[in-house]
């Protein structure tokens, strides 16, 4: 599985570890996984999931990322492979029956939602038995030390000091670190197996670094706990209980 979007530069953790998802799905005698893309937006990662044999569903309420979705499906010869379903998150149960999913994303998604406790127990409850939820949001940490390291001091003492990790004028409405993002995947009923980092250095170094080089040292660090704590992104699998 392949994904070509900027926002995939650096994330090849996070495709190597819902690759091994897919596969652990079609061991299980699953021979086309069910994916429920959450907030997919553009189809980013929807259209390489389709691609690899998947039957994706995607809850996506902006219909311009919808048409982009559709046309990138369309000229990679799986639109009827992907459903897609216009409508925001807290929908989700609503349109998508609960237990049925292999695979369960919410990527970029729990940093913009009104109530994101909320939004992971329905994700739980989509995910199949044995099946996983896929958790990618950004990290707290990360944005702390990028202003630190522009001189923007003051900045990144309010942002490291605000409860939900914001400042005045954020695009989002919180931000995670590694413990208050684990705490609430357990809340939802979850058993996280694992929290990695991603965009370890990715949004840092200069431009002319080599993709295969970046490529190589994101993979080698995302699960180092030092690395991980300190990355753009954090990355979390959960599972339902069987």
């Amino acid at each position: 599985m392949k994904t070509d979007t900027v926002a995939a530069r650096g994330s090849g953790a996070v495709r190597r570890v819902l690759e091994a998802e897919l596969k652990a799905a079609r061991a299980r005698g699953v021979t086309q996984p069910s994916v429920v893309d959450v907030g997919g937006g553009s189809g980013g990662w929807a259209v390489p999931f389709a691609a690899a044999g998947c039957r994706v569903t995607v809850v996506e309420p902006n219909p311009n990322a919808l048409a982009t979705l559709r046309r990138r499906a369309g000229e990679e010869g799986v639109s009827d492979l992907i459903t897609v379903i216009a409508d925001d998150s807290d929908a989700l149960g609503a349109h998508v029956p609960a237990g049925s999913a292999d695979l369960v994303l919410a990527h970029g998604l729990l940093e913009v939602v009104d109530d994101p406790a909320d939004v992971v127990r329905a994700l739980a409850t989509a995910a199949a038995p044995g099946g996983a939820v896929s958790v990618l949001v950004a990290n707290r940490n990360a944005a702390v030390l990028h202003r630190a390291l522009a001189g923007r001091l003051g900045e990144a003492r309010q942002l490291f000091e605000s409860a939900d990790g914001i400042t005045p004028g954020d695009t989002v409405l919180r931000r995670f670190d590694p413990e208050g993002l684990r705490a609430l995947l357990v809340a939802a009923g979850l058993e996280v197996t694992l929290l990695q980092g991603d965009r370890i250095i990715a949004d840092i170094v200069p431009g002319g670094v080599r993709d295969d080089e970046l490529a190589d040292f994101e993979l080698a660090t995302a699960g180092v706990s030092a690395f991980r704590d300190i990355a753009g992104r954090l990355h979390a699998v959960s599972h339902a209980a069987r």
